[in-house]
């Protein structure tokens, strides 16, 4: 069931009028490539993120030998961002129909709680790789008894707890507004005050920042100890690519939705460029698998390893399956001429 406008209270209306003035704004002066151009993008990084997150957890799944630290975080990447490319493309479907698409209030609800949870999964689980990068290569012997699968299974499951309860908020309060005078649905936030709205969006601003300081800071010091290899540099900068320029439009957004920036024209430019660079920032989640199957010599490694061991146990299932066969048909001929020996 949609709610209306007229409907919520008026320190909501409050908090909600500002908002839908911005989607307003944008869905008054969107462009052409909006809705044509990015549907396909979509698809294809969706398609490719898939594939290659669920290749990467196969090779990690299917080894012989038990994951490593650095691997049990890989993979627990490799889910977060398989369950954030998932869910993108619904996501991205309401803004490519100006707003107009009906969804039911649980299923706006679960978009955005799984699409927020998976994207700070994501980036912290990135957070612990580049940890685990700066124990291994500055300070190998004196975090030798850290680095053991136990801490790190309890370091993943810390991460995605915490997620999980940061982004409770989104299926308690997130809603189907729909604006009546300007003809147009959303599925947003609906906190019952804007100082409840900032407060949350900021604390989101801040734990999406962590992640950056973290894997920034681990891969300095790394550069300074003259430790770093080509994987962690290329990683680190691909990271800082991705979503550094998110980053700094979610504190502009802050500001305008604190009605420090208005304007119609600050409105649409801001929601473009977020809606740009999350695009960018999705497309971290497929450029991780091959970076890590390009450049990471280890996990070419063990990809070569499995297809090894595939290939071996598929010779062996065919010789099992041959052999039996044939001893049986002839051990049956035999018998029955009164051939045998």
């Amino acid at each position: 069931m949609l709610l209306s406008l007229s409907q919520l209270n008026i320190s909501q209306q409050t908090a909600l009028n500002l908002y839908l003035t911005i989607l307003y704004c944008v869905s008054q002066y969107s462009v052409s490539w909006h809705y044509t151009m990015i549907p396909a993008y979509i698809l294809f990084i969706t398609a490719l993120g898939i594939t290659l997150n669920l290749f990467v957890l196969m090779v990690l799944c299917l080894q012989k030998k038990a994951c490593t630290m650095a691997e049990i975080y890989l993979s627990n990447l490799a889910v977060a961002d398989l369950c954030l490319i998932s869910v993108f493309p619904i996501f991205t479907m309401i803004s490519t129909k100006k707003f107009n698409l009906y969804l039911s209030k649980a299923l706006c609800k679960l978009i955005s709680f799984f699409l927020s949870m998976n994207a700070n999964s994501s980036i912290n689980m990135l957070a612990l790789v580049s940890i685990d990068r700066y124990m291994a290569l500055v300070h190998p012997l004196t975090t030798e008894r850290m680095r053991r699968p136990f801490y790190a299974r309890l370091a993943c499951v810390v991460v995605w707890g915490v997620c999980v309860l940061l982004n409770v908020p989104m299926l308690m309060y997130t809603d189907v507004i729909h604006d009546t005078r300007r003809n147009f649905s959303t599925c947003d936030l609906n906190f019952p005050s804007q100082t409840m709205l900032l407060v949350y969006e900021g604390i989101h601003v801040f734990i999406f920042m962590l992640p950056i300081f973290f894997v920034s800071c681990c891969t300095l010091k790394i550069i300074h100890e003259h430790k770093a290899t080509v994987l962690v540099l290329v990683v680190f900068c691909v990271f800082l690519i991705c979503w550094v320029p998110l980053y700094v439009v979610s504190i502009l957004e802050l500001l305008s939705r604190a009605n420090i920036l208005n304007g119609c024209h600050v409105f649409r430019n801001l929601y473009f460029c977020q809606f740009i660079f999350s695009l960018l920032a999705i497309f971290n989640s497929i450029l991780n698998p091959i970076l890590y199957l390009i450049v990471g010599k280890n996990f070419q490694t063990k990809v070569k390893e499995l297809f090894r061991q595939m290939s071996t146990n598929l010779s062996r299932s065919f010789k099992n399956v041959t052999q039996p066969t044939t001893h049986r048909g002839e051990g049956h001929f035999s018998s029955s001429t009164g051939l045998s020996s």
